[in-house]
């Protein structure tokens, strides 16, 4: 990039006096910022014509120019007036402002940052309005904000790696009207870990409450399609058809119950008064150092409270043999496998964001904002986690031949 002189600077602030001077409503950044706009489609335009402005050269060549056409750009520097250039053909198309382009690319992307922090659209627009000192419609920001749905799409749509030793599968609800009529809708995450123990967000997907075998089956195959081959274990929440469909598109992967949801499940049953004790006396089930000490602890538990609360034994022991998968590995890996904290953080994170809407017009207003949000997530997703190392070796004894050691990390 050529550097500006000294003298250039001095000349353009001769007459600065204060900040408003540079930056405000009338400063000299919105009219430099318009004149280098003008500029550089002249010179595009010189270039498509092969010859400079009032060169001889250009006569008899077919074109020329054809004046200029008047533009209002919204920008972050306010609404500035340019003045496009034209041929004569219109065979013409500008580059640095395309034909029909009515903001700059750079407000884009101040809005859809506001947007995926949670603000509405009425609260860009007022911010906006101060600022910059610009009007613009929600109908604008809508548009706008849709460019983000082809992004969401190439990233549902782009390559995975072929191993992820561990997968988690859980949903935040948001509210979305659907014929009229607004309903609950779960949008499930799938996230992974990579042979280099680093959390990857693979999918987001819409659900409609109601969520079969089908459903989920489709969701895996496309999680295969993009060149997901194996997983050791995913952690997951009973839904209808879920462990079936794990189990038929992944074989030979283990489907770990989620403990966290396993107990909360239980403490729905439990009276107020009786809550702090009722989880105490779950807790040696699950940190149980062998599956026979876990058993024992149910049958102790059932014969404490079995009597005033007897679903809670019921619910664990049909969820027994997907409970059980994580007692083979050592305390500081359990952690890493029974519990979807690692999706329930993330997951934190987007309630966040979308509590601020009372609810969606559609379902892809709401996964544009997941995804923006998602994205702002992964970038704290940097370190791997705490005894990765350890923990691809104990995935590589429990599952052998399916974990490449020293492949990654």
């Amino acid at each position: 990039m050529a550097e500006i002189r000294p003298e250039l600077l001095e000349e353009l602030l001769k007459d600065y006096e204060k900040p408003e001077d540079l930056t405000g409503p009338d400063g000299l950044l919105r009219e430099l910022f318009g004149r280098l706009i003008e500029a550089a489609a002249g010179a595009e335009l010189t270039e498509h014509l092969g010859y400079e402005q009032g060169d001889p050269a250009g006569r008899g060549s077919g074109n020329s120019r054809n004046g200029r056409s008047p533009k209002t750009l919204v920008s972050e520097h306010g609404d500035v007036s340019v003045d496009m250039p034209r041929d004569r053909n219109s065979s013409f198309e500008p580059q640095i402002v395309e034909k029909g382009q009515t903001h700059w690319a750079g407000f884009d992307d101040k809005i859809i940052s506001m947007y995926a922090g949670g603000m509405t659209y009425e609260e860009i627009r007022t911010h906006l309005g101060e600022i910059y000192g610009v009007e613009i419609s929600k109908d604008f920001i809508n548009r706008v904000t849709d460019a983000v749905l082809d992004d969401v799409r190439a990233w549902a749509n782009r390559p995975l790696d072929a191993c992820y030793p561990v997968m988690w599968i859980d949903a935040i609800v948001v509210k979305v009207r659907v014929e009229g009529v607004v309903r609950n809708r779960p949008a499930y995450l799938v996230l992974g870990l990579n042979l280099e123990g680093r959390k990857e967000a693979l999918a987001l997907v819409m659900g409609s409450g109601d969520e079969t075998a089908k459903f989920w089956l489709k969701v895996l195959t496309d999680l295969r399609n993009r060149g997901v081959r194996d997983t050791c274990i995913v952690c997951c929440d009973m839904l209808t058809g879920l462990a079936e469909a794990i189990e038929a598109t992944f074989s030979g992967t283990w489907v770990q119950c989620c403990v966290v949801h396993l107990i909360r499940n239980s403490l729905d049953y439990v009276s107020y008064k009786d809550r702090k004790a009722v989880a105490r006396d779950l807790k040696p089930i699950y940190r149980a150092s062998t599956e026979d000490a876990a058993l024992d602890a149910l049958d102790g538990f059932e014969h404490t409270w079995g009597a005033r609360y007897p679903m809670i034994a019921e619910t664990w022991r049909r969820h027994w043999e997907r409970f059980i998968p994580f007692l083979v590995f050592p305390d500081d890996i359990r952690r890493i496998i029974y519990t979807t904290n690692s999706i329930e953080a993330v997951n934190r994170q987007l309630r966040k964001i979308v509590k601020t809407r009372g609810h969606f017009p559609n379902e892809d207003a709401a996964l544009k904002l997941l995804w923006l949000a998602l994205q702002n997530a992964e970038k704290k997703w940097s370190y791997p986690i705490k005894e990765w190392q350890r923990a691809l070796h104990q995935f590589a004894i429990h599952f052998p031949g399916r974990v490449p050691l020293g492949a990654r990390g």
